[in-house]
């Protein structure tokens, strides 16, 4: 018999951790993970740089899916003020030199939300 391992160990005890959360809170841990990778990209190399704001481009792509769709459950003038944040997101990521700062800050903003 095989003792599992400490790296076992941890993905079990992450996995019974996301079980209890809400589907809020797993949207902020998204949001707070996305963030995380961008802060580390920031000290990476460009192409760090370029995977987190394509990652970051699909989050807010499927922000704006979400919102954008008639059956969401959002009131919809706030359906309408996420998107144009989406949008405006997306458009910071497929510049050349996008401000990846102004990104995560976004991203916090929305997992502090979404957690509160």
């Amino acid at each position: 018999m095989t003792m599992p391992s400490s790296s076992d160990a941890a993905r079990g005890a992450a996995a019974a951790y996301r079980r209890r959360m809400t589907p809020k809170q797993t949207e902020a841990e998204v949001f707070a993970r996305a963030t995380r990778a961008i802060r580390r990209a920031e000290a990476g190399t460009a192409m760090d740089r370029i995977r987190a704001g394509a990652d970051n481009r699909r989050l807010w792509s499927a922000v704006h899916g979400a919102v954008a769709d008639p059956s969401n459950a959002l009131p919809p003038t706030l359906r309408a003020r996420i998107a144009g944040v989406a949008l405006a997101v997306v458009r910071e990521c497929d510049a050349a030199e996008p401000d990846l700062g102004f990104v995560a800050e976004v991203n916090e903003q929305f997992a502090a939300g979404l957690w509160g």
